[in-house]
């Protein structure tokens, strides 16, 4: 136990607190916010339903998370997990990237719908003038 424990060997009759500290209470809030942190992780990547085009291109590896355009099969476009309207999605990245031009932004499209789908919404952003846009693609089994 930490604390108010007494000490009456010195003969003094005086109660001195034991200076250890009582590392249990510490280690299970630790344990908790562990088991927390595994749990949401997996959660934060973002979360609308696209079914990807594969690929054979390597990976890309940035440190700056990058922004999401998102259109689906229905050609409705997300920038994240937000819905936007095609009209209002140059606005809205201006407003998220505070007119940040350099601002990575990647293309995730849906695999049913035209090319010609996708490059347009590419298109669009290029021309509001942020030119970090990239597709992404997902990567072919590694067991075939």
């Amino acid at each position: 136990m930490a604390g108010g424990i007494v000490d009456r060997s010195r003969g003094s009759g005086r109660y001195k607190p034991l200076s250890e500290i009582n590392v249990t209470p510490f280690v299970d809030v630790m344990l908790v916010l562990l088991i927390v942190f595994m749990v949401t992780a997996p959660l934060l990547t973002v979360g609308v339903p696209v079914d990807l085009p594969k690929t054979e291109a390597s990976q890309i590896n940035n440190p700056d998370e990058p922004l999401v355009v998102t259109i689906d099969a229905e050609r409705k476009i997300y920038i994240q997990e937000t819905e936007v309207p095609r009209e209002r999605l140059v606005p809205r990245l201006r407003a998220i990237t505070a007119a940040n031009q350099d601002q990575r932004i990647f293309v995730r499209g849906d695999r049913t719908i035209a090319y010609g789908e996708v490059m347009g919404l590419m298109g669009l952003i290029n021309s509001a003038g942020f030119d970090r846009v990239a597709l992404i693609a997902e990567l072919p089994d590694q067991n075939n």
